[in-house]
């Protein structure tokens, strides 16, 4: 009986206290952008045991743009089409380094490997045969970096720890130059996409210079300051621009503008080690093409993807290792991530594979046969106009609505030409009062209206003296057209002179003002006068010949004086109407 007791007063709970259903928990990732599902549709491989840090990585320029990696004291040759296949080890290795190797670079043809390690030796080597063909030895100190200039075959550039940079002539393999500038130790470069004479360096004195070889004294021709010790610096394609990395900031400069700084990215938590130049697969009206981004990597173990048009990360990935090195391949096919561990994250993107995989199949006897790719459709093409320009748009289409264009008159056109002068004759013989006011006022701003008032000819001068003796005494306008009035005739005094025509403009424009002197005199009368019947009356009689014999019993004397108030202000026209009125 106790243990039936004790179970009844749990029931009871139970039924009183009822337990509430759990809500469906909100998605904690959020919707991809275009961006960045391009950028997650790169394939991950992991290619790892490469003993230590992935110093260096670079990819051949010609395809099928093999990538080389620096690690210890070898440096591995990967053909970026067997990741596809899982093949995570190297087609080639070459091993012949008494030292660490600390950069790596392939000539523009892609038949020449330039390696440097950190005993300052520098060694050019055949790709196909792994054979040292140069051995170029001038550095006291560790060799950090290693270039071929984009356009320039027969010259390399390299620079390190005892803080000058070397150019070096490989087939004579000599020393050209020594440039020196950098007061510490020389840690990255890169030569311009534009111009073989042209390369920059960055340095661990904070500085990145900009040095011309042909230069004589060998000096920088410019230098930034980019604020910490300077880690990687690559040209932008365009071959204006520079993007360097130190610290946790990656920053852009304009090197036309003089060196100025154009942006400054710090979305890393620790030091950026490396940068390299992306590209990315855009669809515009159904037309793809590529936009440049950088991509960035740091000891925080972020890829950060920046798009330098738009000033913005458009993209972040986050690896379980200390990141050393990045690098993109030409075909925008393949990237790859070297980390401290000694382990390469290689991504390639999914999809049909290029016509150089074609190739190798053609060579083992075997060709693969597919479809051909239907060419998207685009204007220039006959395809698109044979559809007819009544047909509707179909899904896929896109429907651009034009905006209706603004007709300009004659004197906006003129004056969006600087032709101030004409814009004024242009106007003044339309006789559109508001336009000729609205021209004047422009050209008040622009400081031009007198230039153009003495430049008129005696029929232009005609124009603009008979609209000043039509409205210059208009109340709206008065402001400006008064004191122009007054510019004119002290400018022109000679040509007026000279001239009947406008002496006669002139005498119209003296019988226009005397009239509005007379208006406003009796105006002021009709203050002093008060509000006498008979004053106001008379004051009628007197501005406008009326003869009004029963106005002065049916108004009472404010009556009138409102009257002649607004007859004076509306003038002649307002004046008949009041005529007609009463």
């Amino acid at each position: 009986m106790a243990e039936i007791r004790a179970e009844e007063p749990a029931s009871t709970i139970s039924k009183t206290f009822l337990i509430k259903p759990k809500l469906k928990s909100k998605p904690r990732s959020l919707p991809q952008t275009p961006e960045s599902k391009y950028w997650s549709s790169f394939k991950s491989t992991k290619i790892p045991n490469l003993v230590s840090s992935i110093s260096s990585l670079s990819f051949s320029p010609s395809p099928p743009h093999l990538f080389a990696t620096a690690y210890s004291t070898s440096v591995s040759l990967f053909s970026p089409l067997s990741l596809s296949d899982g093949d995570v080890s190297p087609s080639s290795t070459i091993s012949s380094f008494s030292d660490v190797v600390s950069s790596i670079a392939f000539r523009n043809d892609g038949l020449l490997l330039a390696a440097s390690d950190l005993s300052g030796l520098i060694q050019v080597f055949d790709v196909k045969t792994r054979t040292p063909l140069r051995r170029l030895r001038s550095h006291t100190r560790p060799v950090r970096f290693v270039k071929y200039p984009v356009l320039d075959k027969l010259h390399l550039l390299s620079g390190g720890d005892d803080a000058v940079v070397k150019f070096w002539d490989v087939a004579g393999e000599s020393l050209v130059l020594d440039l020196m500038g950098h007061k510490d130790y020389v840690r990255c470069s890169d030569c311009s996409p534009v111009s073989p004479d042209l390369f920059v360096t960055g340095s661990y004195d904070h500085t990145v210079k900009v040095w011309d070889v042909r230069v004589e004294n060998s000096r920088s021709v410019l230098e930034v300051n980019h604020g910490k010790p300077v880690e990687d610096v690559i040209y932008l394609p365009s071959g204006g621009l520079i993007a360097t990395a130190g610290g946790n900031s990656v920053k852009i400069w304009d090197l036309i503008g003089g060196g100025r700084m154009v942006y400054s990215m710090e979305s890393h938590n620790k030091t950026v080690t490396s940068i390299s130049v992306g590209r990315v697969r855009k669809e515009n009206d159904g037309a793809e093409s590529m936009e440049d981004r950088i991509l960035s990597v740091g000891l925080d173990g972020y890829m950060k993807v920046f798009d330098f048009g738009n000033m913005k990360v458009t993209h972040s990935m986050r690896f379980p290792a200390p990141l050393m090195s990045v690098s993109f391949s030409p075909d925008c096919r393949t990237r790859v991530i070297g980390t401290s561990n000694g382990i390469i994250f290689a991504g390639r993107r999914k999809g049909k594979e290029n016509v150089e995989s074609g190739r190798v199949g053609n060579v083992l006897g075997f060709e693969s046969i597919s479809e051909p790719e239907r060419r998207v459709l685009r204007p220039t093409y006959f395809r698109y106009f044979h559809r007819g320009q009544s047909e509707k748009p179909t899904e896929g289409d896109y429907l651009v609505m034009r905006n209706k264009k603004i007709k300009l008159a004659e004197h906006d056109k003129l004056l969006k030409k600087f032709r101030h002068k004409d814009a004024l004759v242009s106007v003044l013989s339309r006789k559109n009062r508001e336009n000729v006011v609205a021209v004047m006022e422009e050209l008040v701003a622009r400081k031009k209206l007198l230039k153009c008032v003495s430049n008129l000819d005696s029929d232009e001068l005609g124009l603009l003296l008979t609209f000043l003796s039509k409205n210059a005494t208009m109340p709206r306008y008065s402001s400006l057209l008064m004191g122009l009035t007054k510019k004119v005739i002290e400018m022109r005094v000679e040509d007026i002179r000279n001239s009947d025509a406008l002496k006669g403009h002139i005498r119209n424009l003296k019988r226009s003002i005397e009239e509005e002197l007379r208006i406003q005199h009796s105006l002021q009368e009709i203050q002093d006068l008060g509000t006498s019947r008979a004053s106001l009356v008379n004051l009628f009689r007197g501005l406008g010949n009326i003869h009004l014999p029963s106005l002065q019993t049916s108004l009472t004397p404010a009556a009138l004086l409102t009257s002649a108030s607004l007859i004076l202000m509306f003038g002649n026209k307002s004046r008949m109407v009041f005529v007609n009125f009463f």
